[in-house]
């Protein structure tokens, strides 16, 4: 499903280049779930982005769903994200002129899905909001409005979900509410999951959590040993 093949990502500050990930190389298979963790600035946003297709590496390779990314322009990685990919970030990214059902609507849209209102409704009511389907984000609460989110991602039953911390602004009660939605709605969709988290108790939850440590990747059993 998903295979990084010796990323590395350099970046120019002033004068000087910043190495934030060296020689990246792991594998996920379809269907599993996997956490990428590690300290704030240790670039587990960059290797997400760069395994989502929404940027290229400094070197190396990522395939996502059998498809070569490097050789693609950006229109043709974003055709790539609309039909294989679903998205939840930390800051829910709702569109504020948008019902809450229009909002979960807009990936379908885009793909031009029939029938997409009602499957809309449907996952809104998985997630326990069939009643707050046209409200707006801003009479939503935050936890509102992460479940529109993850209803959002799944609206086109994505090959593989990517999520960007998203318990990261919620309180502990709410989190853990995310959490269960996020990974029941991942099972029932047979969708494979890989999330980036501080969390460590959430990362335990997937099949394969993985650590970045000075920008390389560190297995599970590393994590458990220090």
């Amino acid at each position: 499903m998903l295979r990084v093949d010796h990323v590395t990502q350099r970046f120019d500050s002033g004068s000087k280049t910043l190495t934030v990930l060296n020689d990246v190389s792991f594998e996920i298979e379809e269907g599993t779930s996997c956490a990428i963790v590690g300290p704030s600035g240790s670039g587990k946003t960059t290797l997400l982005g760069l395994c989502a297709g929404l940027d290229r590496p400094t070197e190396g390779t990522v395939e996502l769903c059998g498809i070569d990314l490097g050789p693609l322009d950006e229109d043709e990685r974003a055709e790539v994200r609309n039909q294989h990919v679903g998205f939840v970030f930390q800051t829910f990214r709702l569109l504020p002129t948008l019902t809450a059902v229009e909002n979960v609507m807009v990936p379908a849209e885009l793909r031009g899905t029939s029938g997409a209102r009602p499957r809309a409704l449907d996952l809104l009511e998985r997630v326990g909001l069939a009643d707050r389907s046209d409200h707006y984000p801003a009479q939503l609460s935050g936890g509102e409005q992460q479940r529109v989110a993850l209803a959002r991602a799944f609206i086109n039953t994505p090959s593989i979900l990517f999520a960007d911390e998203p318990t990261g602004n919620l309180d502990e009660e709410t989190a853990a509410t995310i959490e269960d939605l996020l990974f029941d709605l991942n099972a029932t969709s047979g969708t494979t999951l890989v999330l980036v988290t501080h969390d460590l108790e959430l990362a335990a939850r997937t099949a394969r959590p993985l650590r970045l440590q000075r920008g390389q990747i560190v297995e599970a059993e590393a994590m458990a040993a220090g």
